[in-house]
């Protein structure tokens, strides 16, 4: 069992920076792919960034060149820093973790509120 618990989230203003966090219980941290997802007011949840356990990264169109996904697997924490936050980045982020061995193991985090806006 693995628990994720995000912080970092708040209210900044258009171009401001963020950077979240997203702490790992549990054991095997660096086996697991780690994502950071997001979901606006009455939108379908939407993948942002994606980390492998091996490195590979890959980040959406609308946010690359601005957010950073990246890893400490001693600390057992993945963050996501983001730079020219623009309102429609508004949106709760959620941190994932997936390790598929035999069978698939996926676990959520809360949530955490960033808003963007003057």
């Amino acid at each position: 069992q693995v628990r994720l618990v995000e912080s970092g989230g708040g209210l900044v203003q258009p171009g401001g920076s963020l950077r979240l966090s997203c702490v790992a219980s549990g054991s095997a941290f660096s086996t697991y792919t780690m994502s950071w997802y997001r979901q606006a007011s009455g939108k379908q949840r939407e993948l942002v960034a994606v980390m492998t356990s091996g490195g590979d990264i890959n980040v959406v169109d609308s946010v690359k060149g601005r957010f950073t996904i990246s890893r400490d697997n001693v600390k057992n924490t993945v963050y996501l820093q983001m730079n020219g936050l623009k309102p429609e980045d508004t949106a709760v982020y959620f941190c994932n973790a997936v390790r598929v061995v035999i069978m698939r193991y996926e676990y959520w985090g809360q949530g955490t509120q960033v808003t963007v806006s003057s």
